[in-house]
């Protein structure tokens, strides 16, 4: 069964990014620290950016999301989704108008612009069809930004969401969650690292 799994990194006090994010400042002001644990040696936290990726048939974000990470100053070969892990997902953004140039040609890209229901639906297609290949289960993730997965939960489309609790404080900056309606989750496993606390909940 493919699942739809909201993974994001978060600060103590609820931000997805620092101040000022764009794509040429990345994910603003003091953002980085929020990532730290992916470019950790901790064992813990290399297993599950390993386990996060393998898992991964399609991944959904948002169109900030997507200018930074297809900006100047956004992923490489050495430092994005896949990375040095196993195989590359297709990317789905959400958007109003699709980009006239993209700069990361090497990946699958596929913009909708008919709203976040319908690139989850194309995503999961995608996930379908990669666990299909490849004879394993295979997950949509949605890696943000904050506003696609706080959509996401408010619309009910989302199985799993797993936080990486930063141990920092911003601020300021993109709130991961910004009102709605009260929505109580299932706790399935906490794993803390020297960088982060890994945070699993299912979604009723």
């Amino acid at each position: 069964m493919t699942r739809v799994v909201a993974d994001i990194s978060v600060s103590l006090d609820g931000f997805v990014t620092g101040p000022d994010p764009g794509p040429d400042t990345g994910l603003g002001t003091g953002g980085d620290a929020l990532h730290t644990w992916a470019f950790s040696d901790d064992p813990d936290d290399r297993r599950l950016l390993a386990e996060g990726t393998a898992r991964s048939g399609a991944v959904v974000l948002g169109r900030h999301l997507f200018d930074v990470v297809d900006g100047p100053y956004g992923w490489d070969d050495t430092t994005g989704y896949g990375a040095g892990e196993v195989g590359k997902p297709a990317f789905v953004v959400v958007t109003r108008t699709p980009p006239e140039t993209v700069r990361l040609v090497d990946l699958d890209w596929t913009f909708v612009t008919t709203g976040l229901v319908d690139a989850v639906a194309v995503a999961r297609e995608r996930a379908e069809a990669a666990s299909a290949a490849s004879g394993r289960a295979l997950d949509v993730v949605l890696m943000g930004g904050g506003a696609t997965i706080g959509s996401a939960l408010a619309a009910g489309l989302v199985d799993v969401l797993v936080l990486h609790l930063a141990p920092v404080v911003l601020g300021a900056g993109t709130p991961l969650f910004t009102g709605g309606a009260p929505l109580t989750l299932a706790q399935r496993s906490v794993t803390v690292t020297s960088t982060a606390t890994h945070l699993v909940y299912a979604v009723p």
